[in-house]
């Protein structure tokens, strides 16, 4: 008589262990009800898109600093800016600053550009998304334009702080009125507001959702050479 093999228990994984605690710890009591979005962030690898030295605290209750001057929104923070987008599957959207933020957004099955004017931190994106099997269009260059040649977009994310809203309206669909989503900061203020703005003719038509913090991208410094709306 063969005795059956002894059942076994499955390793278990501590990045999934601490995804699901984000999941259910953070997101779902505050106010991320998208299911959509919750299993994206269930399956995402959040630390594939940090260096090693980052990568214990990728699931924190917080932003979490990447490279000088960079960081990575906090899982509410993020979870909750792309469920205002309201993003559907087969919309086009472009990101500003690539990160887990445009991962996030392909995930969810839009077509998605990632726009990076640092090196450093392209080359954490595109290891980020080759770890997450995501097809996302990574390109180099300056944040301020934008892309017109590649617009219109459905939705445009701004994956960081910007001390005002980017005047990248004419970048947004007419009709139904595309979307923006980002984190205001303006100078003085401990935290930011993350905003959510609606294209309306050629200007954004924009509302406050929710106070967080966030890291102002270099680019979208209020000295910077940047365009504002």
């Amino acid at each position: 008589m063969t005795l059956p093999a002894p059942a076994t228990t499955p390793t278990p994984s501590p990045t999934l262990d601490a995804r699901n605690l984000m999941v259910d710890g953070q997101l779902r009591p505050n106010k991320v009800t998208d299911k959509r979005v919750l299993a994206a962030m269930r399956r995402l690898p959040r630390e594939a898109f940090l260096p090693a030295v980052s990568r214990p605290l990728a699931y924190v209750d917080n932003d979490v600093p990447v490279l000088p001057g960079r960081g990575m929104l906090a899982p509410v923070a993020i979870a909750r800016l792309v469920q205002a987008l309201a993003p559907q599957p087969g919309q086009t959207a472009l990101v500003l600053g690539a990160s887990y933020g445009a991962a996030l957004l392909a995930a969810l099955d839009l077509s998605v550009i990632a726009l990076e004017d640092d090196a450093a931190m392209a080359d954490l994106a595109r290891a980020g998304f080759a770890a997450a099997g995501l097809a996302v269009d990574l390109r180099i260059g300056p944040l301020a334009p934008g892309l017109p040649e590649a617009a219109p977009f459905d939705l445009i994310l701004v994956d960081g702080g910007v001390s005002r809203l980017p005047a990248l309206a004419l970048q947004l669909r007419i009709d139904p009125p595309g979307r923006l989503a980002a984190v205001l900061c303006p100078p003085g203020r401990r935290e930011g507001v993350a905003t959510l703005a609606e294209r309306a003719g050629a200007a954004l038509a924009a509302r406050p959702l929710f106070d967080c913090a966030a890291t102002c991208l270099p680019a979208c410094r209020a000295s910077a050479a940047f365009h504002f709306a």
